[in-house]
C-alpha cells in the first residue's frame, strides 16, 4: 500500500498523530485538543455545581436576615431562628403586600435587569445609582408576642466606589431606629472601602435614627468621628477613612431606599396601621 493510501486509512487524526511531536500542525492541533478538554470539564463542573452554588446563596441570605434581625437564640439553628422571620413582598409604589410575587424564587439582581419587574431611574431620581428601580421588593418582619412589629429588614442595594453594595437594613420597631446594618456582597477596596464589613464600623449604626421628625430620610456620612454634642448627631455616623466615595454610596443608598423611591410607601403605611 502507498504512503497516501496509508494516510487515507489511518484518517486525518491519524495522520496528524503520526507526526513528528514538534511539527507546527500537531502542536496547534494538541493544544485546541485541550483546550476543548478543559472547557468540557468546567462546563460540566459549572453545571453540576450550580444547585450548591444556590442552596449556599440562599443559606447566605438567611444567615444574615437573622443575624440583622437579632432573632437567633441559644442553641437555636439559622434555620429555627429564621421562623420567626415573616417574608413579604411589597409593591414599592404604594407600599401594599402582595402575593403576586413568590419572594422564595425573587431575585433583586434578576429583577433589577427584566424590564417587566422594574423601571428605568431618571438620574434625579436615582442617587443610589442603580439605574433600576424592582417593582417589587422583600421585606422581612419580625413581630413580638402580642403581634406588634418588633423589627423591619430592608434590603437595600446601590453604587460604592468600585461595586454595587448588597446589603439589609434593620429598624427597630418605631420604623426609625436602626437595629443593624450588613452588607453582604460588594467589591470595595479592601482596607478602605471594605471596612463596611468592620464590626466596630457597623456598631456604630445602631441606636441611630434616620428620619426627622417629619418622617424624611435623613442619615449623613462624616469625615471623622460624629461629636455626640453636635446638631442632629443622632442621624449622623462616622465615615469610612479613606474611602469618601464609598461612604457617599452608602449615605445615598440608605436615604434613596427610606425615601418615597424606596420603602417610603411601606413605613407610611405601617405608621398608619399602628396609629
Amino acid at each position: 500500500m502507498s504512503a497516501p493510501d496509508q494516510k487515507t486509512a489511518g484518517g486525518p487524526l491519524a495522520s496528524i498523530l503520526a507526526l513528528p511531536n514538534d511539527h507546527p500542525k500537531k502542536t496547534v492541533f494538541m493544544a485546541l485538543a485541550v483546550c476543548l478538554s478543559c472547557s468540557v470539564i468546567v462546563a460540566s463542573a459549572a453545571v453540576g455545581l450550580r444547585p450548591l452554588q444556590v442552596a449556599n446563596q440562599e443559606a447566605e441570605r438567611i444567615r444574615n436576615i437573622v443575624e440583622v434581625a437579632g432573632v437567633r437564640q441559644a442553641g437555636q439553628t439559622i434555620q429555627e431562628a429564621f421562623r420567626n422571620v415573616e417574608t413579604v413582598m411589597v409593591r414599592l409604589a404604594d407600599g401594599q403586600e402582595t402575593d403576586a410575587i413568590d419572594p422564595q424564587t425573587f431575585s433583586i439582581e434578576r429583577a433589577s435587569k427584566d424590564p417587566q419587574m422594574s423601571r428605568a431611574l431618571t438620574r434625579a431620581e436615582d442617587p443610589a445609582n442603580i439605574k433600576r428601580l424592582p417593582d417589587h421588593m422583600p421585606v422581612y418582619k419580625v413581630r413580638a408576642a402580642d403581634g406588634s412589629i418588633q423589627a423591619i429588614i430592608l434590603p437595600v442595594h446601590g453604587a460604592g466606589l468600585w461595586s454595587t453594595l448588597y446589603g439589609f437594613l434593620a429598624l427597630e420597631g418605631d420604623l426609625r431606629t436602626v437595629q443593624a446594618l450588613k452588607f453582604y456582597q460588594h467589591a470595595e477596596t479592601p482596607g478602605l472601602g471594605g471596612e463596611v464589613d468592620n464590626p466596630n464600623w457597623r456598631a456604630l449604626w445602631r441606636g441611630k435614627v434616620v428620619y426627622d421628625e417629619q418622617w424624611q430620610p435623613t442619615v449623613e456620612l462624616v469625615k471623622g468621628t460624629v461629636d455626640p454634642a453636635m446638631p442632629g448627631a443622632q442621624h449622623k455616623v462616622d465615615g469610612l477613612a479613606g474611602a469618601t466615595l464609598t461612604a457617599r454610596g452608602v449615605e445615598n443608598l440608605i436615604n434613596f431606599w427610606l425615601g418615597d423611591g424606596g420603602y417610603g410607601p411601606f413605613i407610611a403605611r405601617l405608621r398608619n396601621e399602628r396609629g
